[in-house]
C-alpha cells in the first residue's frame, strides 16, 4: 500500500489541469469573437464605403474611408496574432502535459503490473485461507482479512486510473492536432490580411501625396468642417439646457439649474429602463459602420487638426431609415441654417440625438417606441456619403454611444 499517496497525487494533477484548460478556452472564445467582429466590420466597410462609390467621392472622403479601413484591418491582424500566440502557448502546455501523462502512465502501468504478478502468485483460495489461518490470534486474522480487501480495492483503483489517464492522453493528442490546424489556418489568414493591408497603405500614401500638394486648402476645409460641427453641437447643448429648465418649471420645481432634469415618477421609471438596457440598445440604423468614434481624435487629413466628436458618425446606405433606439418622446426637431435637421428624443433624464436627417416622420411631442422609424438619413450628392450622427446625453452631459448600443 506504499503507492497510495502516488495514486492520490496523480489524481489531483489530473483534475487541477481542468480549470487552466477552461480559462484558456474562455480566452480563445473572447479573441475569436473579436476577430469575427472585425471581419464583419470589414465586410460592412467594403459594402457601404467601397462598393461602386469610389468615383463619386472626394479625395478627402476617400482618405478618411481608407484610414478607417486600415485601422480596422490592423485591429484584425493584432487580434489574430493574439489568437495564434495563445494557441502556441496552449500547444506547448498540451505537449508538456502529454509528456507528463506518459510518464505517469508508465509508472502506473509498471506499478499495476507488479501488483498483478504479486496477486497472481497468491491468487489461489487455498493461499488466502492459509494466510488467514497462520495468524497468531483473531485480531491479526481480522487485520489480514482487511488487508486482502484493501489490496483488491487498490488493484481496481489502479486499473480505473490507468483507463482514465489513457483516455485523457487520447483527448490531449486529439486536441493538440486540432490546435495545430487552427494555428496554421490563423497564420495563413493573417498572411493574406497583411498583404491586403500593404496594398491599402500604398493606396493611402498615394492619396496623401495628392493632398500634401494642397495641404493648406484641405486643412482649411477640415477646420471649417469641425467649426460647423461645433456650431451644431453648441445649438444642441443650448436646446438641452432649455429643455431641462422648461421640464423642471413644468414639474413645479423652483430650481434654476439647467444641468439636470428633476424627474417625475414616470420619468424616473423610463430612465431606469433606459439604463438597464445599456450595451443592449439597437442601432439607430439597420446596417452601418462607425466611421467617426466618440471623443477627441486627430483628423485623417491633417494630424494637427483635432476632431471633437460628441457622438458617433455611422456610415450607411442611401435611403436608410433612422430608428429610435428606445421608447421616449420627441423633445425637439432642430432645424439649423445651412445644416440638416436633427431629431432629439427624451428618455427620462436621457436624450438621444439623431443628426444629418433628410426626411422627418415625427413631430415634437410624439411618443415613439424602440425601433420606430423617425426619418431618413441625408445623402450628400457631392461625395455620395450617407452619414448619420448619433449621440447620447445624460442630462446635459454627453455619453459614449459605444457603451450603449449593442456590440458597437
Amino acid at each position: 500500500m506504499r503507492n497510495k499517496p502516488t495514486y492520490i497525487i496523480l489524481l489531483l494533477c489530473l483534475f487541477l489541469s481542468i480549470p487552466l484548460a477552461n480559462a484558456q478556452s474562455g480566452k480563445q472564445k473572447e479573441l475569436e469573437a473579436k476577430r469575427q467582429k472585425y471581419q464583419n466590420e470589414l465586410k460592412q466597410i467594403n459594402a457601404l464605403l467601397f462598393s461602386d462609390k469610389k468615383k463619386e467621392k472626394s479625395l478627402v472622403s476617400l482618405v478618411e474611408d481608407l484610414s478607417y479601413k486600415v485601422r480596422v484591418r490592423r485591429n484584425l491582424i493584432k487580434v489574430t496574432n493574439d489568437q495564434a500566440n495563445l494557441l502556441t502557448r496552449e500547444i506547448n502546455a498540451n505537449q508538456n502535459e502529454i509528456t507528463s501523462l506518459r510518464d505517469q502512465l508508465k509508472e502506473l502501468k509498471d506499478s499495476y503490473a507488479a501488483m498483478v504478478v504479486k496477486s497472481y502468485k497468491s491468487k489461489s483460495e487455498q493461499s488466502r485461507v492459509m494466510f488467514l489461518l497462520s495468524s497468531d490470534n483473531f485480531k491479526q486474522a481480522y487485520k489480514r482479512l482487511q488487508y486482502i480487501k484493501q489490496y483488491a480495492s487498490y488493484q481496481k483503483e489502479q486499473g480505473d486510473l490507468i483507463k482514465t489517464k489513457t483516455l485523457k492522453l487520447q483527448e490531449l493528442n486529439t486536441d493538440l492536432l486540432r490546435q495545430k490546424k487552427d494555428k496554421d489556418k490563423l497564420v495563413l489568414e493573417n498572411r493574406e490580411v497583411k498583404k491586403q493591408l500593404e496594398i491599402e497603405l500604398k493606396e493611402q500614401e498615394e492619396l496623401m501625396v495628392s493632398i500634401r500638394k494642397n495641404l493648406n486648402t484641405y486643412a482649411s476645409q477640415a477646420k471649417k468642417k469641425q467649426q460647423e460641427i461645433n456650431r451644431i453641437d453648441r445649438e444642441i447643448d443650448r436646446l438641452i439646457r432649455e429643455a431641462i429648465a422648461a421640464s423642471n418649471k413644468k414639474a413645479g420645481k423652483t430650481t434654476t439649474s439647467t444641468s439636470k432634469f428633476v424627474l417625475t415618477p414616470e420619468s424616473k421609471a423610463l430612465a431606469r429602463n433606459f439604463e438597464s438596457n445599456k450595451g443592449k440598445l439597437p442601432w439607430p440604423v439597420e446596417k452601418g459602420v462607425v466611421k467617426v468614434k466618440y471623443g477627441k481624435q486627430p483628423s485623417a487629413i491633417d494630424r494637427t487638426v483635432t476632431i471633437n466628436s460628441q457622438g458617433v458618425k455611422i456610415a450607411t446606405q442611401k435611403g436608410t431609415k433612422v430608428r429610435a433606439v428606445f421608447d421616449g418622446e420627441v423633445s425637439q426637431i432642430l432645424v439649423i441654417p445651412n445644416a440638416n435637421p436633427v431629431v432629439m428624443i427624451r428618455h427620462g433624464n436621457y436624450i438621444t440625438v439623431y443628426k444629418n436627417m433628410s426626411k422627418i416622420y415625427v413631430k415634437k411631442g410624439d411618443k415613439v417606441t424602440t425601433k420606430q422609424e423617425i426619418g431618413e438619413v441625408f445623402t450628400n450628392r457631392s461625395n455620395g456619403e450617407t452619414m448619420l450622427g448619433f449621440g447620447v446625453y445624460k442630462d446635459s452631459k454627453t455619453q459614449n454611444p459605444a457603451s450603449w448600443l449593442f456590440k458597437m
